[in-house]
């Protein structure tokens, strides 16, 4: 589950600069899945792939006659085929909207919230396929849209139809939907965070932490722009808070040193307290491929038995 997971894969289907020039949100989530599904299949990674979703490992004390001895011979471990009322999961997708989320340097593919959407949207694909339910969320500083969770066909297009209508709303405040979201779901399931999570972080840990405690499986994505992540700015410039109108006059040679150590202080923070918390956290660039998100979807998932 690290972003070198696309190393020796054939990427080019996830890439987000190809991603960006395909039509619906249909067709990109449907290229992505069958992309990275196709590179699995030719992964060197052994025991890796959509289908061990539908398999636990053999634990001790499991009847030997449910060991599936295909599985072994592709992946030398031994794995058992999963009971109907073990494959059920109801996932839930909570994409952040807010005004930072529109943020794409310059020559970006896609903004933050264009790749969240996308993201968003394979992971949907994904879950479907495997028969999953799966339900929307999109917030700021409120939850903006809400679609609840199915796994038919039909659930999955009203979920893809609203990711491509996603549009920037207010200011973030993740703790307040998070609070929510924690009251509203009343079964054990997994629920995915896409956010740039720039925010008050003590108060983003402890929504996030409260969903953990109740019993739900947490995935936090952090989206980020290459400018955000590099900071590549030459010129003094004016730069603008997108959600309060705030702007500053900046040396960037000046600003670049405390700026970096700022960011992977904050990335650091998440880190550490969500990662102790048994949440899974990746910080995601926005001009790289999203197979290291979906191996990490797929590693969390196939730890839940």
């Amino acid at each position: 589950m690290t972003p070198g997971a696309s190393q020796g894969r054939d990427t080019r289907f996830l890439d987000p600069a190809l991603l960006a020039r395909l039509g619906s949100m249909e067709l990109k989530a449907r290229t992505v899945v069958e992309g990275f599904i196709a590179g699995l299949h030719r992964s060197p990674y052994h025991g890796f792939s959509v289908e061990f979703a539908e398999y636990r490992q053999y634990l001790p004390g499991d009847d030997l006659s449910t060991l599936d001895w295909k599985v072994f011979a592709r992946s030398d471990r031994h794995y058992v085929k999963k009971f109907e009322e073990e494959t059920n999961l109801e996932g839930h997708l909570l994409v952040d909207v807010s005004a930072s989320m529109t943020y794409r340097g310059g020559g970006g593919a896609m903004s933050k919230l264009d790749y969240a959407g996308v993201l968003a949207g394979s992971l949907a694909y994904l879950m479907n396929r495997q028969r999953d339910a799966v339900g929307l969320i999109a917030f700021d500083d409120a939850i903006r849209l809400r679609i609840g969770g199915g796994a038919r066909r039909g659930d999955l297009h009203r979920i893809l139809i609203a990711l491509e209508q996603l549009e920037g709303g207010h200011r973030s405040h993740l703790a307040r939907p998070l609070q929510q979201v924690a009251q509203a779901i009343t079964k054990r399931g997994l629920v995915i965070v896409l956010s740039d999570l720039l925010d008050d972080r003590e108060s983003v840990v402890r929504g996030l932490t409260q969903l953990r405690f109740r019993g739900t499986d947490v995935i936090v994505f952090q989206i980020l722009d290459p400018h955000e992540l590099r900071f590549p700015f030459e010129r003094a410039a004016r730069f603008r808070d997108p959600e309060t109108g705030e702007e500053v006059t900046a040396d960037p040679a000046r600003v670049r040193a405390s700026y970096l150590d700022a960011l992977d202080g904050l990335r650091g923070y998440y880190a550490r307290e969500l990662r102790g918390a048994g949440i899974d956290f990746l910080t995601l660039d926005t001009s790289q491929p999203l197979d290291a998100a979906l191996v990490a979807y797929l590693d969390a998932r196939s730890r839940r038995h």
